[in-house]
């Protein structure tokens, strides 16, 4: 095989797997807009006006983070499909981050949150990591993730 027939190979396939990436990218959008409308219809859950859904699970009486403060928090990730991408729970370490270095889902939820409150989050792509996506993660997913603010630092 001679290089422009090797190179005419790699164009094709790159080409197939933009095509599969765009399609994966296209069925997470639609799957998460419906999975949040029928989300919203549950009982329990409020959407707030960026299009944040959440769950409180358990009310904590602690302080409330600004962006500018520092948390502490433990915290489970799954995909709409209950596929987990991300656990502070199975690392058995509860993480540390300032409030306003996490997607943009977890910053307006957090400051609305008392420290020693569990939500459970519904976060659009577009609040989460949009077009672009990430590891296993794909373009325009919604995330559901459990956080518990243990404390604001």
């Amino acid at each position: 095989m001679g290089q422009e027939e090797m190179s005419a190979s790699f164009k094709v396939i790159r080409e197939i797997m933009q095509a599969e990436a765009a399609a994966k990218a296209e069925q997470a959008a639609g799957a998460g807009k419906a999975y949040l409308a029928e989300n919203a219809k549950r009982e329990g859950v409020t959407t707030l006006a960026s299009g944040l859904q959440f769950e409180a699970l358990t009310s904590g009486d602690g302080a409330k983070p600004t962006r500018e403060d520092q948390v502490r928090v433990h915290y489970h990730g799954t995909l709409i499909d209950g596929t987990v991408f991300d656990s502070s729970y199975d690392r058995g370490e509860p993480a540390e981050f300032p409030v306003s270095g996490v997607i943009a889902g977890w910053t307006e939820a957090l400051q609305l949150m008392n420290a020693g409150s569990k939500w459970r989050l519904h976060v659009p792509s577009e609040l989460a990591y949009g077009a672009q996506g990430v590891g296993s993660i794909a373009p325009h997913s919604v995330l559901v993730f459990d956080v518990e603010l243990l404390d604001v630092l």
